[in-house]
C-alpha cells in the first residue's frame, strides 16, 4: 500500500512539474509549427522531467502498477498539461504512452529481455514509440513472413505520428500462414530497410510528423514480435480519454493565450470601455469559454478516475462517460481556439503570435475521429442502456 501511495504522490509531483513548464512547451510549439518540424526540444524537456515513468511499470522503475486499469488518471492529467503547452507535443507523448501500455500490459508476449531493454531506453534515453497501424491511402496489407529466428516484415503504413524522433515502431501486420493471424512486431525506425517518407504536410498538428513508413524485408528477431491481442473495453475507454485529454489541453492552451494577450491590450472593444477589464463584452465571452472548458475538464478527470477504479460490470456506463468526455472536450476546445481572434482583434492575427495554430491543431485532430459517431453511441446507450459490440465502434 505504501508503494502505491508513494507512486501516486510522485505522479502528482510530476504533473505539477509539467504544469510549471507549460510556457516553455508553448514556446517550443511555436517554433515547431513555424518550421514544420518535430518538437524535439519539448520531448527532451519531458524526458528530463521523467514524464515517461507514467507509462512504465514499477518493476522497471516507472510509476504505473502494471495493471490494465492502473494509472490512467495520472496519464490523462499529465497529457492535458503537456497539450496545453503544445498540441503536437501532446500527441507525440501520448503515442509513446499508448504503445508502452500495449508492450508492458499483463499477458504481453514480448521476451522479458526485450521488455527490460525497452524500459531502460524509454526511461534513460528518451526512446519514443510509434503506433504503426493505419493503412489508409496505401496499397496492400503489411505482412510478416515467418523465417528461422524471426519474421520478415513488408508493407506500408500511413499516419506514423511521433516518427520525427525516429525511435521504435510497433507495427500491426498479418502473420502469413494457415490461417493468417494478426501480429505485432517491434521495428527500429533507424533500420536501413525502413523508409520514412517526407509527406506530412497538414495545416495542423505539424509537429507530429505523421508521415508514411515503408518496411522492405525488415528482419525482426524472435522476442520482438507477438500475436496482436484484441482491444478490450478498458483500452477503448482509455483511447477515448487520450483523445479527449489532447483536445482539452489544446483548448486550455488557447484560453491561456487569449487571456495573456487580452491583458496586454490597451482598450476595450468599443470606445466607451477604457480597457478589456472594463469591457463586459470581452469579460462575458472569456467567462463563457472558461466555464465551458472547466466543465469538460471536470468530466475528463472524473471519467479517467472512474475508468481506473471501475469494474467490468459497469464497463458500458464507464465507456459512455469516456465518449462524453471526448465530445465535451472537442466542442470546448474548438470553441476556445476559434474565438481567440474574435476577442483579441486583428492585430492578434500576426504571425508573430501564430495564435491560429490552436484552431489548426484542434481542428486537425478533431477531424481524425469525428464526434458524430460518438454521439450516436451515447444516444443509443441512453435509449437502450447498452453499447454495441466493439467491432462496430473501432477498426481492429
Amino acid at each position: 500500500m505504501s508503494t502505491q501511495l508513494d507512486s501516486a504522490a510522485e505522479a502528482r509531483t510530476l504533473i505539477a512539474a509539467i504544469r510549471e513548464r507549460r510556457g516553455e512547451l508553448a514556446e517550443g510549439g511555436f517554433v515547431s509549427d513555424r518550421d514544420h518540424a518535430d518538437p524535439t526540444a519539448n520531448l527532451a524537456l519531458l524526458a528530463g522531467l521523467g514524464a515517461a515513468r507514467l507509462a512504465v511499470p514499477g518493476e522497471y522503475g516507472g510509476l504505473w502498477d502494471g495493471t490494465e486499469r492502473g494509472g490512467w488518471g495520472a496519464v490523462i492529467r499529465a497529457l492535458r498539461e503537456v497539450s496545453a503547452g503544445d498540441g503536437p507535443t501532446g500527441q507525440n507523448w501520448l503515442t509513446t504512452v499508448l504503445v508502452a501500455r500495449e508492450l508492458f500490459e499483463p499477458g504481453s508476449g514480448l521476451a522479458e529481455a526485450t521488455r527490460g531493454e525497452l524500459a531502460r531506453r524509454i526511461l534513460d534515453d528518451g526512446l519514443r514509440l510509434v503506433s504503426s497501424v493505419a493503412e489508409t491511402g496505401v496499397t496492400g496489407r503489411t505482412t510478416a513472413r515467418p523465417v528461422e529466428g524471426g519474421v520478415v516484415l513488408n508493407g506500408t503504413k500511413s499516419f506514423n505520428s511521433n516518427s520525427g524522433g525516429q525511435g521504435m515502431a510497433l507495427v500491426r501486420c498479418v502473420l502469413e500462414g494457415e490461417p493468417p493471424a494478426h501480429h505485432q512486431v517491434l521495428v527500429d525506425l533507424n533500420h536501413p530497410q525502413v523508409e520514412l517518407h517526407d509527406d506530412w504536410d497538414n495545416m495542423g498538428q505539424r509537429g507530429t510528423r505523421s508521415r508514411t513508413a515503408t518496411y522492405r524485408d525488415v528482419f525482426v528477431p524472435d522476442g520482438r514480435h507477438q500475436p496482436a491481442g484484441q482491444f478490450s473495453p478498458v483500452f477503448l475507454g482509455a483511447a477515448m480519454l487520450l483523445h479527449a485529454g489532447l483536445m482539452q489541453g489544446i483548448g486550455d492552451g488557447a484560453l491561456d493565450a487569449l487571456v495573456q494577450h487580452t491583458r496586454t491590450m490597451k482598450r476595450g472593444s468599443l470606445p466607451r470601455f477604457a480597457t478589456p477589464a472594463d469591457d463586459p463584452l470581452i469579460l462575458r465571452r472569456i467567462g463563457a469559454l472558461s466555464s465551458r472548458l472547466a466543465a469538460s475538464r471536470a468530466l475528463l478527470h472524473s471519467s479517467a478516475d472512474r475508468l481506473e477504479a471501475g469494474d467490468d460490470a459497469d464497463m458500458d456506463a464507464i465507456t459512455v462517460d469516456c465518449f462524453r468526455a471526448k465530445v465535451a472536450a472537442v466542442e470546448a476546445s474548438l470553441a476556445a481556439a476559434s474565438e481567440i481572434h474574435e476577442i483579441t482583434g486583428a492585430r492578434s492575427t500576426s504571425n508573430a503570435y501564430r495564435y491560429d495554430r490552436y484552431w489548426r491543431n484542434a481542428r486537425t485532430f478533431a477531424s481524425h475521429d469525428p464526434i458524430d459517431a460518438k454521439n450516436v453511441y451515447i444516444g443509443g446507450y441512453e435509449l437502450g442502456n447498452s453499447l454495441p459490440p466493439l467491432s462496430t465502434i473501432i477498426r481492429f
